[in-house]
């Protein structure tokens, strides 16, 4: 342990003496994004998205520290799921499968490499390439404050003008001194700082969310539409810019749009049809894009029924065992390949398995891992490459605990349910929901802690819970799941 923090002052010591450029910190965080990065995360949702918010506000932080006239930076706490780069060999030591382990850091540092090595270290990460990085000599951009120090002896801060933030809308860091020291405010003062400025925005965009309902009332009745959903949290703008882009496609290709009938469109980053069978239509792309994918759906839909039909073939030969998927962005093209590569492994095999032995079992079907495992909330979490006597004897050994594990989860999941509607009626809230990040036993004692806190200042605001404070750009408030009191 010593010789690991004297290497780290060390490393620390020889790179402060260098200023680090933005391409060097893209350079140096490699090892993190290798680790975090969210399409590593394709079977786990729920992690996938804590990410990719976490990587958001790091590269704000990072981009922050980079603009003329910053001295700090509002410190910013972050969560990551972090890859283990060595796979375990032992399934059986794997019995909460996640291949990945939980990080928080709160981040106070006010430049870019102590930002880097901070990440690094917190993440549990090597920093020995640290040392191989070549920066830059010092160019302080400008209103950035040179580093003090020998290698730099006309040290001097610079003090800009008022006007100069007003003129440039970067943040006066006086103005914001004392709030940046305030990491993490108590929920009951962030209430009372934000307040006015949640309920403005939500009365500005009441005319706004009248027309999204309108439109996706008139879409859905149009083309008889199961649904239509999204999978960020966009603006309501965004939302209805969305819908009116696709209701003007309609009456320029009314034939295509016609095989939208009995299907769920869900507005997200790439088109094409997800293991759901839901219509994926990626907001970047162009209405011919739209059309061409519209034309298509027919030969989705068959290939979903084919999906479908080895689900169940799989399910026949292992004991009934229900096949599902947890990732609502995978393609229906990339699910169909792997569960058609797995069922191949198993044909050869005559498997022991009573017909209905694992009937209230389910398992997820995965092409990036080489061990089984169970998840915490009771689905196994199968590799493509499995040997189908290591799977039986691992289905076999951990069925009774796998069903415990869902009796639990689906308890948690009725409980998370009452305590949400009483939280609702307790605190005259105009909506509660929260990220799919937030798990039930994270969402509960929240709810749990908002009834005892019963603050006013919540009535009739709509609140999600989530990692970080937040007041959107409609007036929804975000709250971290675990607020201070």
């Amino acid at each position: 342990m010593w010789l690991v923090e004297s290497f780290s002052c060390c490393v620390l010591h020889w790179v402060q003496q260098r200023t680090l450029s933005g391409a060097d910190a893209i350079n140096a965080l490699r090892p993190f994004y290798f680790a975090v990065h969210p399409d590593f995360f394709g079977q786990h949702p729920r992690e996938r998205e804590v990410n990719e918010n976490s990587l958001k506000r790091l590269n704000g932080y990072l981009e922050s520290l980079q603009k003329p006239g910053t001295r700090s930076v509002k410190p910013t706490k972050l969560t990551f799921y972090v890859r283990e780069t060595k796979e375990k060999i032992e399934y059986q030591q794997d019995i909460i499968p996640s291949g990945f382990r939980s990080v928080s850091f709160t981040l106070q540092t006010k430049d870019v490499l102590s930002t880097v090595m901070d990440v690094l270290l917190s993440c549990s990460l090597s920093i020995e390439h640290m040392k191989e990085l070549k920066a830059s000599p010092a160019e302080s951009p400008q209103g950035r404050e040179p580093v003090a120090g020998s290698g730099n002896p006309f040290y001097r801060p610079i003090k800009w003008d008022k006007t100069y933030y007003s003129f440039t809308g970067f943040r006066d860091p006086e103005q914001e001194l004392e709030q940046a020291m305030r990491v993490e405010p108590t929920l009951g003062l962030w209430l009372r700082n934000n307040e006015k400025d949640a309920v403005k925005k939500q009365k500005a965009s009441l005319p706004r969310r009248e027309e999204l309902k309108r439109l996706k009332k008139e879409l859905c009745q149009k083309f008889a539409l199961e649904d239509i959903r999204w999978q960020r949290s966009w603006g309501i703008t965004h939302r209805c810019c969305q819908l009116q882009s696709l209701s003007r496609l309609s009456q320029q290709s009314p034939e295509a749009v016609l095989n939208l009938r009995g299907h769920t469109i869900l507005f997200t980053d790439q088109s094409g049809m997800n293991a759901s069978g839901h219509v994926m239509l990626g907001t970047m792309d162009v209405h011919h894009q739209w059309t061409k994918l519209f034309e298509r759906l027919p030969s989705y839909r068959s290939l979903h029924q084919q999906t479908e039909t080895l689900k169940e073939r799989i399910s026949h030969v292992l004991g009934g065992i229900q096949v599902i998927h947890v990732d609502r962005l995978g393609s229906i093209e990339e699910h169909y390949s792997i569960l058609k590569s797995f069922h191949q492994r198993l044909l050869p095999r005559r498997l022991a398995l009573h017909p209905r032995s694992l009937q209230g079992l389910v398992m997820t079907v995965e092409n990036d891992r080489s061990s089984p495992g169970l998840h915490e909330m009771g689905h196994f979490i199968i590799p493509t490459t499995c040997e189908p006597r290591v799977l039986q004897a691992f289905l076999q050994s951990r069925a009774d605990e796998a069903r415990k594990r869902i009796r639990r989860s689906n308890q948690l999941r009725v409980e998370e349910e009452e305590v949400l509607l009483r939280c609702l009626e307790a605190l005259a809230l105009r909506s509660l929901s929260k990220e799919p990040s937030v798990s039930h036993t994270q969402m509960i004692p929240c709810c749990r802690r908002l009834l005892e806190e019963r603050s006013p200042l919540m009535e009739g605001l709509r609140v999600e819970v989530s990692h970080f404070y937040s007041v959107m750009q409609d007036g929804d408030l975000c709250i971290p799941w675990d607020w201070k009191g």
